[in-house]
């Protein structure tokens, strides 16, 4: 499943660190982080969609504490 959200990041360093974070994460296919749009694009295992976005959400703000992913 592929799916869009808004992802607020203060830096586009930050945003890189982000999306090599979330690309590592078991069951994540492919991830975007655009800084300039404030955008995330997440393609992930459908079965395991919701626990996925909550565990990006979790590596994200250990990396950037002041993101703030829109769900």
């Amino acid at each position: 499943m592929k799916k869009r959200y808004k992802f607020v990041v203060d830096c586009a360093n930050c945003a890189a660190k982000v999306e090599e974070a979330v690309k590592k994460i078991d069951g994540v296919h492919d991830a975007t982080v655009n800084f300039m749009a404030q955008k995330l694009v997440l393609d992930a295992d459908d079965a395991r969609f919701d626990e996925i976005l909550q565990e990006v959400a979790a590596t994200a703000r250990k990396i950037e504490p002041d993101s703030e992913l829109y769900l």
